[in-house]
């Protein structure tokens, strides 16, 4: 399965990714589960240290036996690709687009999401074949601009990431994300409550 079609599958029932970064590997799972409770497909546990890479491992298992994909973030370097595949991630994410790290996990075979934030990223991206991206930081680019992105570039399935909730990610689907990346909201009954009601959760 390509990269492409990995995510088109991960997004077709649910518009959510959940981002558990910087728990326990405890907590991790439990917020997991939380989110797969929730209708959400896809997690992804960022790895910049250790413990996270215990989480990661923590939640991959977790993640197997209910059937869920579970991917690493913040994967900036080859070693930390390489970890998160033999942890047992189903693909990784970026905050930036290295053409090095994308080759790399076409050889290990692990779908890759890059951040952009620039046209020149987008068209690099794409011209390397991937077309499902990571909008960031999305609060700071805002939904305009992923409105604007879409005119030149409308094969891109966007994921808005960073500094998304329950308050604004409404709007970023509505002008053109196919997903927004959360994460706090799992941890507060009261936020997944709004999620639901606004509709961003298939639960």
């Amino acid at each position: 399965m390509t990269t492409n079609d990995m995510f088109d599958e991960l997004f077709s029932t649910a518009q959510v990714m959940g981002i558990f970064r910087g728990v326990s590997p405890q907590d991790t799972v439990a917020l997991c589960h939380a989110a797969w409770d929730a209708g959400v497909t896809a997690v992804e546990v960022p790895v910049q240290g250790e413990e996270a890479f215990d989480a990661l491992s923590a939640a991959v298992v977790a993640g197997r036996a209910r059937g869920r994909a579970v991917g690493a973030g913040t994967v900036r370097f080859p070693d930390q690709l390489r970890r998160a595949a033999d942890a047992g991630a189903r693909f990784t994410v970026a905050p930036g687009l290295d053409l090095d790290i994308v080759r790399l996990s076409n050889e290990i075979g692990i779908p890759h999401l890059p951040g952009v934030a620039t046209s020149t990223d987008i068209d690099t991206a794409l011209k390397a074949g991937l077309t499902w991206l990571k909008a960031f930081p999305a609060s700071v680019l805002g939904a305009e601009w992923v409105r604007a992105q879409l005119a030149p570039f409308p094969e891109v399935r966007f994921i808005a990431t960073g500094g998304i909730g329950a308050d604004n990610a409404r709007g970023f689907l509505d002008a053109g994300c196919r997903a927004v990346a959360i994460g706090s909201a799992f941890s507060d009954p009261a936020q997944r409550g709004s999620l639901l009601e606004r509709g961003l959760l298939p639960a």
